[in-house]
């Protein structure tokens, strides 16, 4: 029977010392000649992986240098953490006048302007323009229909006196801040 055996490894192309054993080396020669290739791979892509970290870090540390804000806000803000504070011309006292409806509605006003603290130059002209300042409220409101004077459009209201008052009737004195004590819109 090891005759038999020897013939058919012999009819095979083996040697008798091989038998089925090289077979079994070549496919595991094929994976160790495989190994370092692979190997070669993973370490070509955790490379390339700590250079594309390392190039993020560094660009991030140079675009946030000195860790300043990129987004600039305006002084006039509101979202800066303190309010300033203000003097407070309250002299104008309580005006009455009507509206601009084709059924004028009646409105009382009494405003406070906020200026500059500690501006004694700014105090002085509101006291000296004391009358210009009073008319300048009752014809400012005469002009304004009484959609105008909605509590939903108070801040847009404000802002428009503001502007007003710094570019057509006051001369050094800046208005800051517009206050209502009373703002009354009642219909006739």
């Amino acid at each position: 029977m090891a005759e038999n055996n020897e013939d058919l490894s012999m009819e095979s192309g083996e040697t008798p010392e091989e038998g089925g054993a090289s077979t079994k080396k070549k496919k595991t020669s094929g994976l160790i000649a495989l190994l370092p290739s692979l190997l070669k791979f993973v370490a070509m892509g955790l490379g390339a992986l700590i250079l594309i970290v390392t190039i993020v870090v560094i660009t991030f540390s140079i675009l946030n240098k000195g860790g300043k804000s990129q987004t600039l806000v305006p002084e006039n803000s509101p979202y800066l953490g303190t309010k300033p504070q203000y003097s407070m011309f309250t002299a104008i006292g309580s005006i009455r006048t009507r509206t601009q409806d084709p059924t004028p509605y009646a409105v009382v006003v009494d405003m406070i302007i906020g200026y500059d603290l500690n501006d004694n130059a700014a105090a002085t002209e509101l006291t000296g323009r004391l009358y210009e300042l009073r008319d300048f409220v009752r014809s400012y409101f005469n002009g304004k229909l009484a959609v105008d004077l909605r509590p939903e459009n108070e801040t847009q209201l404000k802002q428009n006196i503001i502007e007003h008052l710094n570019t057509m009737l006051l001369n050094t004195a800046k208005a800051r801040i517009i206050l209502f004590n009373q703002l009354d819109v009642m219909e006739m």
